[in-house]
């Protein structure tokens, strides 16, 4: 019922938005005289704000035309490589013509960076691809929104996110370096794990683990203490909402992205709207790069997706309750996942000292997860001064995690 209100909600505010539009336009138009003044000014901003704030978000474009190697631009192309109901393989496909000019005529190491699986999408991982591309043959998971996935391709669970890891890298074709970004660090870990007790050829040769809840006992924060508080019957009944039409997935049972965005901004709540009211003053005094730079975060962060019941629940359960990875009760369709087969796959933990997501310790559970891993394969890293989203995004991590990350992968691939 929560789903249909919030749609209803959205099409009954149509009319409002509509003039809000209009005013914005009309208040704006060099044909209007007084749009200069203070009053035209506020009417504007106000009407803007309102239409940016009623808005649907839909999924951001990775607006990635173009990197620098080398001083030199060099066109990219994101390309769909590999593809399910639920998930595109998208490679950033670099222009082998202006890479030779840039002077690179040598492969990269190929990185798959694992999206997170939990509310928004994958460009919410730009900075992140952006800083790998001009070094690097980067592969990202594009999850799809659960919202848009017919009912008859059936059901989404954690032990299938464990397999479209493993087929992912299979399709690769050569043992790639993997990126796992917060939520999916426990089921690429148990993917790595399968691997590596099956000697797949195509086995990771590093995996790094970046703000992931490996073991989410370790340092608790509000979202893990959420978590054990309610019983798991309360996310059942809760959390938990039916797809409504016009959506290709109706009918279809999903924890709503809108659901998670609020729980999101509850937590920074007056910090949102401060940065709101700083939109309308900006817009009021005519500061459009501040404006800009707002509108831009809020694209994309106010732009979610739902994600199946299924997996919702069951990472709920595996992974924020049973801690089954950690305590050695992951199970993947039958077999025991064990991190301890694993003796050939480089391992990196990288860990924000103000992360309030995933708290000092939860990431670095990996290394005793994998004991057989050996010392020289192996690199534990805490930034300083940054918090979840710095870990792989922004300044700090352009400048001082990344080239981190980037020089263990060389140093654990002898092809390089």
């Amino acid at each position: 019922m929560l789903y249909a209100l919030h749609e209803a909600t959205y099409y009954a505010a149509s009319p409002m938005r509509a003039a809000a539009r209009l005013a914005r336009d009309w208040w704006s138009s060099p044909l209007n005289p007084a749009r200069e003044t203070m009053v035209g000014r506020s009417l504007y901003a106000g009407a803007d704000l309102y239409a940016n704030v009623t808005r649907r978000y839909g999924k951001p474009d990775w607006h990635i035309d173009e990197i620098q190697v080398n001083g030199h631009p060099v066109r990219v192309r994101p390309t769909t490589v590999w593809e399910s109901p639920w998930c595109r393989l998208v490679q950033f496909d670099r222009d082998m013509a202006d890479m030779r000019n840039a002077g690179r005529l040598t492969l990269d190491p190929a990185v798959l960076i694992v999206a997170p699986m939990s509310g928004h999408y994958a460009t919410l991982l730009r900075g992140t691809v952006e800083a790998f591309a001009p070094d690097h043959a980067v592969f990202i998971t594009d999850w799809k929104n659960a919202r848009d996935v017919p009912m008859l391709e059936g059901r989404f669970d954690f032990n299938d996110y464990i397999d479209h890891i493993q087929q992912m890298l299979r399709a690769m074709g050569h043992r790639a370096h993997v990126v796992a970004v917060c939520q999916p660090g426990p089921p690429v870990l148990a993917a790595a794990a399968l691997m590596a007790q099956d000697q797949d050829p195509r086995r990771p040769r590093t995996m790094t683990f970046m703000g992931s809840p490996i073991d989410a006992r370790l340092s608790p924060t509000v979202t893990n203490k959420l978590a054990e508080e309610r019983p798991f019957t309360w996310f059942q009944s809760n959390m938990i909402y039916t797809v409504p039409p016009p959506y290709p997935g109706v009918g279809r049972r999903v924890y709503p992205g809108f659901v998670q965005l609020a729980s999101f901004m509850s937590m920074n709540l007056e910090r949102h709207q401060n940065a709101h009211k700083r939109y309308f003053q900006h817009l009021v005094s005519g500061d459009g790069d501040s404006a800009d730079k707002h509108l831009a975060f809020y694209d994309e962060y106010l732009a979610v997706m739902d994600l199946t019941e299924e997996f919702y629940l069951q990472t709920i359960d595996l992974v924020f309750q049973s801690y089954a990875l950690p305590k050695g009760e992951l199970e993947h369709r039958g077999r025991l996942v064990d991190p301890a087969a694993i003796t050939d796959i480089g391992l990196m933990t990288v860990e924000g000292e103000l992360d309030d997501i995933s708290g000092i310790g939860q990431t670095q559970a990996a290394h005793d997860l994998c004991p057989n891993i050996p010392a020289d394969l192996k690199l534990d890293y805490i930034q300083q001064g940054v918090g979840h989203y710095g870990v792989f995004n922004g300044r700090r991590f352009r400048e001082e995690i990344f080239p981190k990350v980037a020089d263990f992968i060389r140093r654990c691939d002898p092809d390089f």
